[in-house]
């Protein structure tokens, strides 16, 4: 079956575009012009059939009439006709450029929503900051009541160890004994090391 091919002269003296795909694949530049003319019209459809845009059309379909001179030597005559094969070519070159755009698309979504994450977990850094608060809760439980009082109003109201012994009513060094005690017991309780 030979293959109508849109070249000046005398249509009996016209070679087929498999016959030119053939001389290309020599190198013939002649004939890949003969190629260009006859199946870039129809390599354009196919590949805006797929990208529907018009300008990566365009630049679709000069990436496979490059491949077409490049690849020619591989083309197979018992294997269909040369308009099948460049036209797959330009099907699979136009998909290849949708799963491109899509895979760069998907990228720049991801990169954004990484710009936009917190640099630290909020969630488990919240998680861990309420366990350690009861933690500590229970381990104040196990301390005296006026060790518990001693190292509330030091550590938690920030009092110095003379405001807490006047607020206590208690003498300096017991004060002092009494932190001291407690923090360690707490230490022990929070599996501190020293």
């Amino acid at each position: 079956m030979k293959e109508a091919v849109h070249i000046v002269g005398n249509p009996s003296t016209r070679p087929d575009l498999q016959e030119l795909v053939g001389r290309v694949a020599l190198g013939d530049e002649e004939a890949f012009a003969g190629v260009y003319d006859a199946v870039a019209g129809p390599v354009l459809g196919v590949v805006r059939a797929v990208l529907r845009d018009q300008a990566q059309s365009e630049e679709v379909t000069q990436e496979v009439l490059v491949e077409v001179w490049r690849t020619s030597p591989r083309y197979r005559p018992d294997r269909g006709t040369a308009i099948n094969w460049i036209l797959t070519l330009a099907h699979r070159r136009a998909v290849d450029r949708v799963r491109s755009v899509d895979a760069a698309a998907a990228r720049d979504h991801k990169a954004a929503l990484l710009d936009r994450l917190p640099e630290y977990d909020e969630v488990a850094e919240h998680v861990e900051a309420r366990l350690e608060r009861e933690q500590v809760r229970r381990c104040l439980r196990t301390l005296t009541e006026l060790q518990r009082q001693a190292v509330t109003l030091a550590y938690y109201r920030g009092l110095t160890y003379r405001e807490v012994a006047e607020a206590l009513a208690l003498p300096l060094g017991t004060v002092k004994t009494r932190l001291r005690d407690g923090l360690i017991r707490l230490r022990d309780c929070l599996g501190v090391t020293a």
